[in-house]
């Protein structure tokens, strides 16, 4: 029986789902009004949130001795969405991105964006410091909702909303009692509902893989640094946790289409690569990204300078992609790509594009497009509404990247059926040297 909470507004007594999805929103669809307003709204919709929320040990309990159908059963019954902020203009924090790029007069510059993203922040009182992850994988997820049919029809039972933090645990702990990252469950003890444990991309790509998608970790770092690469995880990338659990977790890679290629040309002797593509080509459930089947080994150098690899990549993935037409004027391109999941040391954040820059003196210059949970939703849209301090908050150069190591996740078109998802449950990465 749900416990009855006060609206904060209004002071009507509902119970908390109700309040959470209507009731409180309900109070947000006047118009937008000075900034000032805005930031008491979002004070007041935080606030909101965090009453609607029960504690987990009073939310529900999966049975050990209910079988899997019935616990997810009882998870899409229970489970209720996020709140967040709701940016209210046509498209999003991303069309407000795009805009302010195509105000810029720099012929010199390419943008691409992935489509819609909801900004999900951390709240002070519910999950900072320890729920940028889960952050992360809402709006991932939210994108997915908005632009993927097919995903959008497996995601969270296809409930068609993002579901709040402690229900994004519970799937996590579903996830691993299908035998998705067996090493991950057996390092948090096969649980972590209604704690503050850290999670990261393993994390990440066991949720999505467990609905089907094909969630892939490609890991940057040092070349001395490999061993201690993929992560377990907490994302912290300490070398005491991981050493045990790397060599297992990284052995067995697979090639499914041209961004892996790329991967493998960067990591792997030319002469190596077709043996590899062969090998794959004899499986049935090899899949290849945007249908395309030539290599990316020689796109670009064996070795670039630094964490200058990492925006190449991120430049490659959001560009391999055929491109949409629906936001095509001039340099700003919106593209097919879901946001990336960027993770390092001690935190996380998702990346919905990047800005290609060609210097006077002819040498690229990249700029990483990142929404961070840390950051206010209304600060966000503000700026970008105002076109004045946006950039300090989203934009990242190559200057930026000072840890030695970072991680991405990134979902590939597609679902997987059959053989594929059972070579989904072991979690493995792609490792490029710095």
């Amino acid at each position: 029986m749900e416990t009855s909470v006060n609206c904060p507004f209004c002071h009507l007594t509902l119970p908390p789902s109700q309040l959470e999805s209507r009731h409180a929103n309900s109070h947000f669809d006047e118009d937008d009004g000075v900034a000032e307003k805005d930031e008491q709204l979002a004070r007041d919709l935080e606030l909101a949130q965090q009453l609607s929320i029960p504690p987990p040990s009073s939310t529900f309990t999966l049975q050990e001795n209910n079988t899997m159908d019935e616990k997810i059963s009882c998870l899409i019954s229970l489970q209720y969405r996020s709140s967040f902020y709701h940016v209210k203009f046509p498209g999003g924090l991303i069309s407000l991105l795009s805009n302010c790029f195509e105000l810029d007069a720099d012929t010199n510059t390419t943008v691409l964006l992935s489509g819609y993203v909801d900004h999900f922040q951390s709240l002070a009182s519910e999950d900072a410091g320890w729920g940028c992850g889960w952050r992360n994988i809402q709006m991932l997820s939210s994108h997915l909702l908005s632009h993927r049919h097919d995903a959008s029809e497996l995601l969270f039972g296809g409930s068609g909303f993002v579901p709040d933090i402690p229900f994004l645990q519970r799937w996590l702990e579903i996830a691993w009692e299908k035998g998705f990252d067996a090493l991950g469950s057996h390092h948090f003890n096969n649980s972590v509902y209604g704690s503050k444990h850290w999670i990261g991309t393993t994390e990440c790509a066991a949720i999505f893989r467990s609905f089907g998608l094909r969630a892939r970790i490609v890991d940057f770092g040092p070349k001395e640094l490999q061993s201690f690469f993929l992560s377990v995880p907490g994302t912290s990338l300490n070398p005491p946790v991981v050493t045990a659990n790397a060599s297992d977790k990284r052995k067995a890679f697979q090639v499914y289409g041209p961004m892996d290629r790329y991967l493998v040309g960067r990591n792997t002797d030319v002469s190596q690569l077709d043996s590899i593509v062969n090998d794959q080509s004899q499986s049935s459930t090899n899949y290849v990204a945007g249908g395309s089947d030539h290599s990316m080994a020689t796109r670009f150098p064996r070795k670039k300078e630094g964490h200058q690899v990492l925006l190449d990549w991120v430049w490659n993935y959001f560009s391999e992609e055929s491109l949409t037409t629906s936001v095509q004027n001039r340099h700003v391109v919106i593209t097919n790509r879901v946001p990336l999941y960027f993770q390092h040391d001690g935190h996380s954040r998702t990346i919905v594009g990047i800005q290609f820059r060609r210097q006077q003196n002819g040498v690229p210059q990249y700029n990483l497009l990142i929404l961070d949970p840390a950051h206010r939703t209304v600060a966000l849209e503000r700026s970008l509404r105002e076109n004045a301090g946006w950039k300090k908050l989203i934009k990242r150069g190559a200057h930026t990247l000072k840890k030695p190591q970072y991680q991405l996740c990134y979902i590939d078109p597609g679902i997987a059926i059959g053989e594929e998802m059972e070579q989904l449950k072991k979690i493995d990465s792609v490792f490029i040297e710095f």
